[in-house]
């Protein structure tokens, strides 16, 4: 599965107006339909057919689906009729609970819903057979155009569709969000909260019910007051309780939307009560406050009619909120801030944002428990320097998300398990090492490792500076990331993974006199290369072949060709494509140096080493590499198996060296020029 660079300096969040539009075209929604009515024809999208690909990439329909536009299914369609509600929401054939009920709140609130489904559609004159609607996905809000032909059986649609026959909203932005993830089938399972952010752009954050704080109420009623949106959800215990129903009417593993909360005088006392809504549109909760239940009849009409319970079998139903707690398991919230709900007034936040990978053999080191490797993984130094108000604090929320593992469900991706650990920073304005983490606990970590898309933690700690190691549960798996850090005062964050630096000792001058083992290889040399005492390419490698053979604490296999051909492009001062013998006396200096580090960092003595310990191995070497360089590097000269031989470490060097001599003959040359504008 491919991970291309990400750039894992800070940004600012991206502002939802400036939504990028994706098309293949390259061409706008606007551009797109009115090159549709220019040329009197409806819009067909090229990057999302009315194929079966489209629908799924792992089966095949169950029977026969014809795509139709929503002309073709009813005399009058509209875009949205009478406004968009809750009960526009109606479940299909599509394991898509999850993201139904986070649309059921997203009409809650209109400014949202008017930001993801731009209201200016419609089926009038200037139906084009073309819309559009707009996400967030990792720091960025984009257009999403389509078409509109659904999937349809029997002149009926297939998937989402409204209560109301001739009502398309809804079944169109299902549709737009399968195609911003590949396909209808990627949309099957999932977490709702994961919805609510791509609608938002917000910061999600998770309770266990049976766990939840005493104020758990008044956090939900805040919550819907400050238009957040919330879901709920019951847990199972084996893929065989999946929907299933239980005796009080309620689904289990399946998410619903939580749409109102509220209080009602009761036979002279207050009752609590929430109000849930399956986006199936129908099956109800069954116990006291639901539809036609005695309760009702017992408090006054006005009372009635603000609650306005509804005694159709719409899926929307009230329950008592000690009910509530009683059965259902998981409270998801998606907070249009970080807003603590705890808190009584709002706060202005801080948003910073990272984007970076895991990949194999260099960044993906897994979690504390792999300590050989868990410092490999990218760090993000916190800095925290102002306090909360009349606080010694410094509060935060670190939001660690794994992208695009829905739209790769075609190549097997599913969501891998992270989190992440937060150290208090030693100070050091480098990458932190293995040791570091052998002695040093973590001041903060994220409370658990979870198989969702993100992991969000709100935190408190004295003003200072941390280093925060996002990371997969397991070494070796790859993916990328997007870090948020919200802070209620400024803090500032930098990759520790970024800067390139070269710090080579200054080459040794051989001595005048030949040691011992120079005499022996002037020896040599004169055997194989005769009076002239230059050795080409092919001459080199039996030489060292031959010396390091020799040598009884190194397992290495033979050099290869390209490594000698490398070290004479190094090496050859003359240009004659040929290796003097004081060329190879410097060289041989080198040789010796690079050695004895690789034989410190291959701990098995088995003639190579960890691709992991690569970065530490050329840091000694006098090398300092980014993250996106180490993972170029890794990539070429490690095995399936993540070890680099002693032949791949040398070429690695020689290259690297080879590379710095050019960036240092360039600064001279840049230095040379501005030297001479001067003097001008």
């Amino acid at each position: 599965m491919p991970y291309l660079y990400q750039d894992s300096k800070a940004r600012l969040p991206a502002l939802p107006r400036a939504a990028r539009s994706i098309h293949s075209s390259g061409k706008t929604y606007k551009e797109l339909k009115e090159e549709c009515l220019h040329r009197g024809v409806l819009f067909e999208d090229p990057d999302f057919p009315a194929r079966n690909s489209s629908l799924f990439f792992s089966e095949k329909p169950p029977v026969p689906f014809i795509w139709k536009r929503p002309t073709d299914i009813v005399k009058d369609p509209k875009f949205i009729l009478g406004g968009a509600t809750r009960t526009d929401i109606c479940q299909g054939d599509l394991g898509d609970c999850w993201l139904l009920a986070a649309i059921a709140c997203l009409t809650l609130n209109e400014k949202t819903l008017a930001r993801v489904v731009p209201l200016d559609q419609n089926f009038g004159p200037d139906y084009a057979g073309i819309f559009h609607f707009q996400f967030w996905q990792h720091n960025e809000w984009l257009d999403v155009v389509i078409d509109d032909r659904l999937p349809t059986f029997k002149g009926r649609l297939v998937f989402l569709h409204s209560a109301e026959h001739n009502e398309f909203w809804s079944a169109l932005l299902e549709k737009a969000y399968a195609k911003l993830n590949g396909s209808y089938e990627a949309l099957k399972g999932g977490s709702t909260i994961e919805a609510m952010e791509d609608f938002t752009g917000g910061v999600g954050e998770m309770y266990e019910v049976k766990k939840a704080p005493e104020n758990f109420y008044e956090i939900l009623e805040k919550a819907l007051q400050r238009c957040s949106m919330v879901g709920c959800s019951i847990d199972i215990s084996s893929a065989a309780e999946s929907e299933a129903k239980t005796p009080f009417g309620l689904i289990k593993g399946h998410a619903y939307s939580v749409t109102g909360i509220n209080e009602v005088s009761y036979r002279g006392r207050q009752v609590q009560l929430i109000r849930i809504r399956n986006p199936w549109g129908q099956v109800e909760w069954n116990g006291p406050w639901s539809d036609n239940s005695p309760e009702w009849r017992s408090i006054s009409p006005s009372e009635q009619r603000r609650l306005s319970p509804a005694a159709l079998n719409d899926g929307e139903f009230w329950m008592k909120f000690e009910d509530f707690k009683l059965h259902f398991d998981k409270v998801e919230i998606c907070n249009l801030t970080p807003d603590a709900l705890e808190d009584s007034a709002p706060h202005k936040w801080e948003v910073t944002i990272h984007q970076g990978s895991w990949v194999r053999g260099s960044t993906a080191g897994g979690c504390r428990n792999f300590l050989e490797t868990f410092w490999t993984n990218p760090q993000i130094r916190l800095h925290l320097t102002e306090r909360d108000d009349g606080q010694n604090d410094c509060t935060f929320i670190a939001a660690l998300m794994q992208k695009d593992r829905r739209k790769l469900k075609k190549l097997g991706a599913e969501m891998l398990t992270i989190g992440y650990s937060i150290y208090e920073s030693p100070g050091k304005d480098e990458h932190l090492g293995k040791e570091f983490f052998r002695y040093h606990p973590s001041k903060a970590r994220s409370k658990t490792y979870i198989n969702l898309r993100e992991v969000s933690n709100r935190f408190k700690l004295p003003p200072g500076d941390y280093v925060l190691i996002p990371t997969t549960f397991e070494p070796h798996q790859e993916a990328d990331f997007c870090l948020r850090i919200f802070s209620e005062k400024k803090a500032i964050t930098e990759d520790l993974d970024e800067n390139v630096a070269i710090d080579l000792p200054e080459p040794p001058n051989p001595s005048p006199t030949e040691t011992e083992e120079e005499k022996q290889f002037r020896a040599l040399f004169e055997q194989v290369s005769g009076k002239d005492m230059e050795i080409s390419a092919e001459e080199l490698e039996y030489v060292l072949n031959a010396v390091l053979k020799k040598t009884k604490n190194i397992k290495f296999k033979n050099l290869s060709l390209i490594s000698c051909r490398n070290i004479i492009s190094l090496m050859d001062t003359t240009g004659n494509g040929k290796l003097e013998f004081s060329e190879f006396r410097v060289f041989w200096e080198k040789m010796k140096k690079w050695i004895n580090i690789f034989l410190q960092f291959d701990f098995d003595k088995s003639g190579s080493m960890s691709s992991y310990e690569l970065r530490s191995a050329l840091k000694a070497a006098g090398y300092q590499l980014s993250n996106y360089l180490l993972q170029l590097v890794v990539l070429r000269y490690s095995d399936e198996k993540f070890q680099i031989e002693f032949d791949d470490f040398l070429n690695c060097i020689i290259r690297l060296e080879n590379a710095s001599r050019v960036f240092q003959a360039l600064s001279m040359k840049n230095k040379e020029v501005i030297n001479l504008n001067i003097s001008e």
